[in-house]
């Protein structure tokens, strides 16, 4: 693993966050692997299905960007850990977003523990997979348990 590497895949790993926070869809499209990769690409968004394969991830992505006027990311506990052409990038993403356009409509979106893997391609490291899953605070959890 050589620092290169690392800065290369911390690299394609904010600019994917940019691309979603800018609702840019073909930035989006830059940052996932496309060739002989494209089949395996798989993303997990908080709360959906297993979506596979190139072209049903950037519709997923679509859809998100259309449908979401503002989103923000803070990331913490960000850790790189790289094994030959794949590398694994994981994370909690603290979110700020908006039910409307409005800048009174911020507000904490909660947060989100994930998991980004890359891999080496001759353009360069690029998504392979992203995992999202949701964290509960603790109010939420006392409520789902009746408590």
């Amino acid at each position: 693993m050589t620092e290169i590497d690392v800065s290369a895949v911390e690299a394609v790993n904010a600019e994917f966050y940019a691309a979603f926070e800018s609702a840019d869809l073909d930035r989006m499209g830059l940052v996932w692997a496309d060739g002989p990769h494209a089949d395996d690409v798989v993303c997990v968004h908080p709360g959906w299905p297993l979506l596979r394969g190139r072209g049903t991830v950037l519709r997923s992505w679509a859809l998100i960007m259309a449908n979401t006027p503002y989103i923000q990311f803070v990331l913490t506990d960000t850790q790189v850990r790289i094994s030959g052409d794949q590398a694994v990038v994981s994370c909690s993403e603290h979110i700020i977003t908006a039910v409307d356009e409005s800048a009174d409509s911020l507000t904490a979106g909660g947060s989100v523990v994930t998991t980004n893997a890359f891999i080496r391609t001759d353009e360069g490291w690029r998504m392979w997979l992203h995992h999202g899953s949701p964290v509960l605070n603790r109010e939420e959890e006392d409520d789902e348990d009746g408590h």
